[in-house]
């Protein structure tokens, strides 16, 4: 198994490209280093986002990332960032009862 990250990422067609679904996925191993002390930081990766024509085609993302770093000191640290394609909006929330 290689420790080299890999440049490449599969896809595959989005079998209902003509409407918009969320897809969600969890990474619970997630280590890093600190870039202020260079400590090990461990996290629990959540991507959510909306395919176009290939699901995790990184050009067709319209993503939200969170991550949810384990506690280190006493305090929880939570990070979310999202990026939306141009002119992309979000279906209306449905409601049910």
């Amino acid at each position: 198994m290689s420790t080299q990250p890999t440049t490449s990422v599969e896809t595959f067609p989005n079998p209902s490209p003509e409407r918009d679904y969320t897809i969600r996925m969890t990474m619970p191993e997630f280590t890093c280093l600190c870039p202020k002390t260079g400590q090990p930081d461990f996290a629990t990766l959540k991507l959510e986002y909306v395919p176009e024509q290939h699901c995790i085609e990184l050009k067709s993302l319209n993503m939200r990332l969170t991550a949810e770093f384990y506690v280190r000191g006493g305090i929880y640290t939570t990070v979310v960032a999202q990026h939306q394609a141009t002119g992309w909006k979000p279906p209306s929330e449905v409601t049910l009862p």
